[in-house]
């Protein structure tokens, strides 16, 4: 019967260890640039904005 250490030795990641990192990096940067594509969502719409300042 093999021992915990010899289990888990055993592991062959599919894909090299900097493969990983590369597709974790290539995420956060899809992540950021599409909360930075959002940036002044808010002042686009002047007409809107000053129409609403008196009814709140």
């Amino acid at each position: 019967m093999q021992n915990f250490a010899e289990a888990t030795t055993k592991f062959v990641a599919p894909f090299p260890t900097v493969i990983y990192g590369v597709i974790a990096i290539s995420i956060f940067l899809l992540l950021g640039f599409v909360t930075w594509s959002y940036r002044d969502v808010a002042n686009r719409h002047e007409h809107k904005s000053n129409d609403s300042k008196g009814h709140h």
